[in-house]
């Protein structure tokens, strides 16, 4: 198995694709890519199948127009958890002070549902670990990494050849080329006029 961005990218977009079939109303996924190596404390550290479960929530509330976070999007309320509970995850009973009913998990339904789409995601984020960990100490990783923040901050445009952008955080851009959909080539941060002098 290739160990490439594009795979996992490839394999965020099938599982995104095996939650459409049993969710139709969940819009499309539009850059897989900003997924990897992003991480919130409200939705969790780690990219998985339950995490982009619960992305998927934040979907189908949006394409519902339906308001299930405040707080700046840190608080998740019983609207985003009634939505969670009808695509199979659970929540403990009561609400976190700060991040209400984010941390949510599969219920035994959906992990029998997903067990496949599961599986696959999990080798293609193994993969992408190993590959993104080999070379550490020569890879530049951002002020994020190297002070210890979770990978948040202030995102940048990147752009590709073809003239579509992304917003993205400078060190996730860093840890692994994001690649155009459209054209193929990766995304970069352009150079800025005054940057040189």
């Amino acid at each position: 198995m290739s160990t490439t961005p594009p795979v996992l990218a490839a394999e965020l977009a099938q599982a995104w694709a095996d939650i459409q079939r049993h969710h139709p109303e969940l819009p499309d996924l539009a850059a897989p890519e900003s997924l990897i190596g992003e991480s919130s404390s409200a939705c969790g550290a780690e990219l998985s199948f339950e995490r982009l479960l619960h992305e998927a929530v934040h979907g189908i509330a949006a394409a519902r127009g339906v308001r299930d976070t405040s707080r700046a999007g840190r608080y998740h309320n019983r609207r985003f958890l009634a939505i969670a509970e009808e695509m199979g995850l659970d929540h403990p009973e009561e609400p976190h002070a700060s991040s209400g009913f984010s941390l949510v998990t599969l219920n035994p339904e959906a992990k029998r549902r997903y067990r496949p789409t599961m599986e696959r995601l999990q080798r293609a984020l193994k993969a992408h670990t190993v590959a993104t960990a080999a070379d550490t100490k020569r890879s530049f990783r951002g002020p994020a990494a190297r002070h210890g923040s979770s990978g948040g901050g202030v995102r940048v445009k990147a752009v590709c050849d073809c003239g579509r952008n992304v917003r993205v955080v400078p060190s996730v851009l860093a840890q692994a080329p994001i690649v155009c959909g459209g054209c193929g080539k990766p995304f970069r941060i352009p150079e800025t006029v005054g940057a040189a002098s």
